[in-house]
């Protein structure tokens, strides 16, 4: 493990428990001692796969447990999706909620027969603790063998039936757009017209960007005015919301509430691609500056905390630092006064909703609820006098943040993610007119063409730490040949159309 590139692999290679990368080694270790295996799928920022790892993989007692009768893997999801893919289909195939940590228990064949997210080291919160499902599955593994097999049996038929149902697509002659008709009529019966942005899940809200973008194409065919409506109260809801760093920019993975307040507060690349996608396509449709700024904002964060020397982009950065989830991005009344002083503090507390009880954990997640000229008004003062002051306090609080404890940064470069952030660059820089913003998305496209396309033309999957590995899957190559056609219209340079 510790000869791995991958940041979340690298994050478990002290731990007591005896880790193996997927490969030949670990099955046939599992084959020669008949012994089922626990494969663990994460990623670097992760929150629950680091709650996991400090209260069960760090523990010597359980770490033992695993060692003896288990051989033990651990995969990054981000570099072999393909894995997580299949043993994701095994979970949804014993009913349960997918998500990660991810961990699968399965035979030396490799077929599964047991699976769950988190468990915590003690039974809480209707679930096992780790302890006893290990203990009952070396028992059952023991005893029971034909149990396990009639188990696995069932699994891989679940996943082959996935799978072929998955590759099984109806075709049509001629395109057509009842799909998408039904789509925004989906999205219109989940609108959320208080909070704004779908309510398709019992409490998370997730950014919809990709939806959004197909609202606008709706909107664009049909005029529907619902479609562009929706789009443009979200949009505005998620960069005034906590969600959104409103000191730093980028968009978290998703909100914990209804309001877009509370965030999980990761941030991916891939969320701020399409978030950018989604606004400067709403720019193009609607005109209104807002939603340019707001692109460019979430632009300045990628540039500052998420662009390599050579122009590649990495991938996350995670919610916690120093084992707390939150604590890099959350501020106390106090702190904010001291910082601004009194002046700047009158028109930056009430514009950032900051009380002195907080909104989480006794301290302030910023989010914003008045416009500029709202706020003026309230306080007697000209809309110019309170943009000045916000942004000067802005660059002040970054300043201060940047002497925290930063979260960890996953510092690998993933193709097809990379290929997001460069179709929205170049869009965006053809839209607005901005040759720098352009130059940046062609020398990121330069460093993914030239340190992670073969010779033969193959793509790989992730670059990191001076290695290239993994092949390419359908995603990065989509990714990279849209994204060669968004340069293309943004320079006119015929070798992009040549790449796609």
């Amino acid at each position: 493990m510790i000869h791995e590139k991958s940041p979340y692999l690298l994050q478990h290679a002290h731990n007591p428990v005896n880790w193996f990368p997927w490969g030949e080694e670990p099955f046939k270790i599992a084959q020669e001692k008949n012994l089922p295996l626990l494969v663990s799928i994460g990623y670097a920022t992760c929150h629950w796969c680091h709650v996991m790892e400090r209260e069960s993989f760090e523990d010597p007692d359980l770490a033992k447990l695993l060692n003896d009768h288990f051989v033990s893997i651990k995969i990054d999801r981000e570099e072999r999706p393909d894995i997580d893919s299949i043993y994701m289909k095994a979970i949804q195939a014993m009913g349960q909620q997918g998500g990660w940590p991810l961990n699968v228990f399965i035979t030396p064949e490799g077929i599964p027969f047991y699976s769950g997210t988190y468990f915590p080291p003690e039974k809480r919160f209707n679930l096992p603790s780790f302890t006893d499902v290990l203990i009952f599955l070396t028992k059952t593994w023991l005893n029971e063998p034909e149990k396990i097999k009639k188990q696995s049996e069932a699994l891989a038929t679940a996943i082959r039936e996935s799978s072929e149902r998955e590759a099984t697509t109806d075709t049509t002659e001629t395109l057509d757009f009842d799909g998408e008709d039904k789509a925004a009529k989906l999205y219109d019966s989940h609108y959320d017209s208080l909070n704004h942005g779908f309510r398709f899940q019992p409490q998370n809200k997730f950014p919809p960007s990709m939806g959004l973008s197909m609202l606008l194409r709706h909107y664009h065919r049909t005029e529907t005015t619902s479609s562009l409506e929706m789009t443009k109260s979200t949009l505005r809801a998620m960069k005034w919301g906590g969600i959104y760093d409103q000191i730093g920019g980028g968009l978290s993975r998703y909100s914990t509430d209804y309001r877009w307040l509370v965030p999980h507060f990761e941030k991916m690349l891939y969320d701020n691609s399409l978030f950018i996608t989604a606004l400067i396509e709403t720019f193009q449709v609607t005109g209104h500056q807002e939603f340019a700024d707001y692109a460019n904002d979430v632009l300045h964060y990628i540039d500052r905390d998420m662009t390599s020397g050579e122009g590649g982009f990495f991938s996350a950065e995670d919610a916690d630092s120093e084992g707390v989830e939150g604590k890099f991005y959350v501020w106390s009344k106090e702190e904010v006064e001291s910082i601004l002083g009194r002046q700047t503090s009158s028109i930056v507390i009430p514009f950032f909703n900051i009380t002195k009880e907080g909104n989480f954990e006794h301290k302030n997640i910023l989010n914003q609820t008045n416009t500029y000229q709202d706020l003026a008004k309230k306080l007697g003062l000209t809309e110019d006098t309170v943009i000045t002051e916000v942004n000067t306090a802005r660059k002040k609080l970054l300043q201060e943040r940047s002497k925290r404890i930063r979260p960890l940064l996953d510092d690998k470069v993933l193709t097809s993610w990379n290929g997001l952030m460069i179709s929205a660059m170049a869009k965006t820089g053809r839209v607005l007119e901005d040759t720098n913003r352009i130059a940046k998305a062609e020398k990121a496209m330069k460093f993914i063409l030239s340190t992670l396309k073969t010779p033969e033309g193959k793509l790989l999957r992730r670059f990191r730490d001076g290695e290239a590995r993994y092949d390419g899957y359908l995603f990065d190559y989509s990714s990279i040949a849209v994204a060669c056609l968004e340069l293309y219209e943004a320079t006119y340079d015929t070798k992009y159309i040549l790449e796609a």
